[in-house]
């Protein structure tokens, strides 16, 4: 079972992030591919995904838009397009 919230969710990713160099890397190269476009010309000026895109991703994957994923997922995600992928 997932967090129940996505600052929660953000939580345990970091702290998998600091446990592991490699996650740390694989997160960071995933979140930068999930950036929106032109994300420096909108404020807050960070390179997130747009909301609407999130909403989606949850809605396909694991059919609620309201979803907050594992954060086992998101590592696994990660690291098999490192591998799979070599992203």
């Amino acid at each position: 079972m997932g967090p129940a919230s996505w600052p929660q969710f953000y939580l345990r990713l970091a702290l998998r992030a600091l446990a592991s160099p490699r996650v740390a890397v694989d997160l960071a190269r995933l979140s930068w591919s999930f950036r929106a476009r032109d994300w420096y010309r909108r404020a807050p000026f960070l390179p997130v995904p747009p909301r609407a895109y999130l909403r989606w991703r949850m809605y396909t994957v694991y059919g609620d838009e309201d979803a907050v994923p594992p954060v086992d997922d998101v590592v696994r995600f990660a690291r098999w397009r490192r591998v799979v992928m070599g992203l």
